[in-house]
């Protein structure tokens, strides 16, 4: 019988050997972060999170991605990318929240239920494929690129008749990138738009501040539309709204993964009655509760019933960051221009009309409570 000591060094030599050919994909995917979130530090407006997407879909379309790197790319895209979600919890206290009242969490609710019912049944209207509506309607309900993320989690490639599976995880990766671009644009845009509006309609700055937090896409672009209206109250208010959204993202996650399951029920009953039609659509069924939603909701438990050193949150808010970067580029080395030309422009008429939907509840509901 082998002694432990005996075994550990095939134990480590097996580890080794499924981590290292990770390394460089991991290493370039991070390395790209750190250079997407500098450039944000020294131009704000620039977003960390399109830029990476930018830089890796330009690498992948000019063929300078070589072949050792592909690993670690896959494991950016997808595990790094959980890993981020977990992390943004820690930075989630429900009590902030209820401090606000029943009226602001009533309207947190109803803008992420609105805007993701909405959003799933304009993007059948509208041809789009029901993952991109997903994570169209989850960034624009949510919380932008993270809940895009989060949504990404859950969703399997749907194989179309002739297609395989390689290319339909390709355009999901596309999409992905898509929704994550459209975010940031559309956020971006009301970041100078709302505080001009708050302005021309006299709204107070308590007002303001949660039509801004139950409006704006991006934590960050919230943030940064509140500071131009100069009110410290109106920046408080619209980032603890903003907050509220985005602890909406486990359940709706866990609600969208009940919803794919039936899906792929219909899709299976379809592939055995029509073989022709179930051909391309035999997908495996998505996790009712993935373990990266079960790490966001103990990550926002253990932040709202523990006091952690804000040095400590500091630490984890930065290294989210990076690593939701870091994931973003590495989604971005899947985006071809061929697959672009087949996502076209019906996604942007799904976000217009997601943003101008979201936008008037967000203020009916603000000048209500």
């Amino acid at each position: 019988m082998p002694t432990p000591d005996s075994a550990s060094p095939a134990a480590r030599s097996f580890a080794a050997g499924r981590f290292l050919p990770l390394l460089p994909g991991i290493g370039l995917s991070l390395l790209v972060a750190l250079a997407a979130l500098a450039l944000n530090a020294v131009v704000p407006p620039l977003s960390a999170a399109l830029v990476a997407i930018l830089v890796g879909a330009v690498l992948t379309n000019l063929h300078l991605l070589p072949a050792p790197l592909a690993p670690g790319l896959t494991f950016s895209s997808k595990q790094l990318l959980r890993f981020a979600i977990v992390l943004l919890g820690l930075q989630l206290p429900i009590g902030e929240l209820a401090s606000l009242g029943p009226g602001v969490i009533a309207l947190v609710v109803a803008v992420v239920a609105v805007g993701m019912v909405t959003g799933m049944w304009l993007g059948r209207l509208l041809g789009i494929s029901p993952n991109q509506s997903a994570l169209i309607a989850g960034g624009f309900s949510i919380c932008g690129a993270a809940a895009v993320a989060g949504v990404r989690g859950i969703l399997v490639p749907d194989v179309r008749p002739g297609e395989s599976a390689q290319e339909a995880e390709e355009r999901l990766e596309a999409e992905t990138a898509t929704a994550v671009a459209l975010v940031v644009v559309f956020g971006t845009l009301m970041i100078p738009l709302l505080p001009a509006l708050a302005s021309l309609l006299a709204l107070t700055p308590h007002v303001a501040g949660i039509w801004m937090g139950a409006s704006i896409h991006e934590v960050a672009q919230v943030v940064a539309a509140a500071l131009l209206t100069g009110n410290l109250h109106t920046v408080q208010v619209a980032a603890v709204v903003k907050l509220g959204r985005v602890l909406l993202l486990a359940p709706v996650i866990i609600a969208l993964g009940l919803a794919l399951n039936n899906l792929n029920k219909q899709r299976t009953a379809a592939a055995q009655t029509d073989p022709v039609q179930g051909t391309g659509n035999r997908a495996k069924r998505p996790p009712l509760v993935p373990l990266f939603v079960l790490g966001f909701i103990a990550a926002v438990a253990l932040r709202s019933l523990l006091p952690i050193p804000p040095g400590v949150l500091l630490t984890v808010e930065y290294v989210q960051k990076l690593c939701l970067i870091a994931a973003m580029f590495a989604l971005g080395t899947g985006v071809k221009l061929s697959l672009l030309r087949q996502v076209g422009g019906r996604p942007i008429i799904l976000a217009a009309i997601l943003t101008a939907l979201v936008t008037a509840l967000g203020l009916a509901g603000a000048v209500l409570v």
